[in-house]
């Protein structure tokens, strides 16, 4: 009778070569993760499991005690899928490292993602503080859900400065504030948050403790490789890694990353209600972080000729892209967007001369870009947020954050840039 082979522990994580660290697109092909426990797979098998053998009953013990945060920090071990698993752990891992996080989440979307991370934060009688506009699915949540849990919300546009931030701050410290949520830049109008001076704000009004509340980012759109908020005062990162993380439109998935003392709060919530994303979509993702800055790379230069195109078109009123800040007159997004962001990223607004006649024109000639919702992916996509995403907002909001009916969101993929413009310029000529 042979003996039994005793559990295999992982090799330890490779992150250095002598005095060289290595980067985020170098670790995303092994980081977290050991052939010699999956019978040498060169990549992980997706663990289609609901629960996993423990070693021996007091290992069960250790790690529900973890899991229910007796004891904190999550468990210690694989216990159930609900709570973690194998893929969903590596891909956590890696997702990470781009941002230098200390720890991260995964979830079944990028709004699962985002009502977790408030239902672990909030509670009834505190406020939100957010920047403006947000995803519109974002603001109903904070509006018309939390609101009928006695959650109150107040906000600042996007591009506010330090002093309009200052008052907005000061006039929601007469409650509890339980978090400071941004998104930046502003879905669908590209404007930007001055991160630094929210976190300077914030420090100000209510100091630097464990009562302060956190900042909070939705980082879709620019990260993680053009922007990282952690570096600019923010505690958490949110993701849509259905965006440029997943890269292929063909799965939906959310993240969270930062500070560890909260990711654990959030950890918890998620463990309750099991928004944790499942495994096949997180091996589908771990594919995808492989690729993440080549495909964001190319699309980013793409994006650049294509509104040096349209910026020149005589049917175009305005290009919002991150990239012209600098030619333009608005000082302070300039400003930002030198201290904050390395590039420009390839999704940006379109505002055609004209309304919605003329939006709709435009879209309904495209012949290589989709008419589709969504951004970063491999291929062009293009929509009418006020008609479309945002089509839910009230119509005096929506005028007050600029989202207009000539305005058109376009997000460029990987393909031939010429090919692109031909289209742009095929489909203008019918609007």
């Amino acid at each position: 009778m042979t003996g039994v082979t005793p559990r295999r522990r992982p090799r330890a994580h490779i992150d250095t070569i002598g005095d060289r660290k290595l980067s985020p697109a170098t670790l995303m092909m092994g980081h977290g993760y050991d052939p010699m426990l999956s019978e040498g797979s060169l990549k992980p098998p997706i663990f289609l499991t609901s629960t996993f053998v423990f070693e021996n009953a007091a290992a069960g013990k250790r790690h529900f005690e973890g899991v229910t945060g007796k004891r904190p920090g999550g468990a210690e071990g694989l216990v159930y899928s609900r709570f973690n698993g194998p893929n969903q752990e590596i891909l956590e891992d890696r997702l990470g490292l781009w941002e230098e996080a200390e720890d991260a989440l995964t979830f079944s979307s990028g709004m699962s993602a985002i009502a977790t991370l408030f239902l672990a934060l909030v509670r009834p009688g505190d406020t939100i503080v957010h920047s403006g506009p947000l995803y519109a699915a974002t603001e109903t949540l904070i509006a018309k859900v939390l609101g009928r849990f006695g959650i109150h919300w107040l906000d600042f546009p996007a591009g506010a400065t330090r002093e309009e931030i200052d008052e907005v701050l000061s006039k929601a410290n007469a409650g509890r504030v339980a978090l400071i949520y941004l998104e930046s830049p502003a879905n669908p109008t590209n404007a930007l948050v001055d991160v630094e001076a929210v976190r300077a704000s914030r420090d100000a009004i209510f100091g630097t403790g464990p009562d302060a509340p956190p900042i909070a980012i939705d980082n879709t759109f620019l990260g993680p490789l053009w922007h990282k908020p952690l570096k600019h005062g923010a505690d958490l990162v949110v993701y849509s890694l259905t965006k440029y993380a997943g890269g292929h439109s063909d799965l939906v998935a959310g993240g969270l990353l930062g500070d560890k003392a909260l990711i654990n709060t959030v950890r918890s919530m998620r463990n309750t209600i099991g928004t944790i994303t499942d495994p096949n979509t997180a091996w589908m993702l771990l594919r995808s972080l492989e690729t993440l800055e080549l495909r964001m790379t190319r699309a980013g230069e793409n994006a650049a000729k294509v509104c040096e195109f349209l910026a020149q078109h005589p049917k175009v009123e305005h290009v919002g892209y991150l990239g012209f800040l600098e030619r333009g007159d608005n000082a302070r997004q300039a400003d930002i967007y030198r201290r904050h962001c390395t590039g420009a990223g390839s999704t940006f607004s379109l505002y055609l001369k004209g309304g919605e006649a003329e939006a709709f024109a435009f879209l309904d000639a495209l012949k290589i870009a989709k008419l589709a919702v969504s951004l970063g992916g491999t291929e062009t996509l293009a929509s009418a947020p006020a008609a479309m995403t945002h089509l839910s907002v009230p119509d005096a909001r929506k005028r007050a954050l600029g989202i207009t009916d000539n305005l058109v969101r376009i997000s460029i993929g990987v393909e031939d840039a010429g090919d692109l413009i031909a289209d742009f310029d095929q489909a203008l000529a019918t609007a």
